[in-house]
């Protein structure tokens, strides 16, 4: 088993022919659910926690997600943070910062 990975993505279509991509995102989001991933929206992407392996492969199944919707071209980002120290969670890194914040 891969170490826990938390993975922030943003999928992009293209050559849509509309300015409103809440269709394309709700799409994508009901994919990367599929693989039983933590998830956050937000709103400028998607954070995901989970196995590195179940990861790259809900990243290259919602990649296609836009293409199915219609969209020409699709845009994928992926930046991903994996500790080998010790284990993360999107709350934990979250909660680290606050504690900063307060100190």
């Amino acid at each position: 088993m891969m170490a826990k990975v938390i993975a922030e993505i943003v999928i992009v279509p293209y050559g849509t022919g509309t300015t409103s991509l809440s269709g394309y995102v709700a799409g994508v989001e009901r994919k990367l659910k599929e693989y039983g991933l933590k998830t956050m929206l937000t709103p400028m992407g998607t954070i995901v926690e989970g196995d590195l392996d179940v990861v790259l492969q809900a990243v290259r199944a919602a990649h296609e997600v836009p293409f199915s919707q219609g969209a020409l071209r699709v845009g994928t980002t992926l930046r991903i943070d994996e500790r080998r120290d010790k284990e993360i969670t999107m709350e934990g890194k979250v909660r680290s910062v606050e504690e900063k914040l307060r100190g």
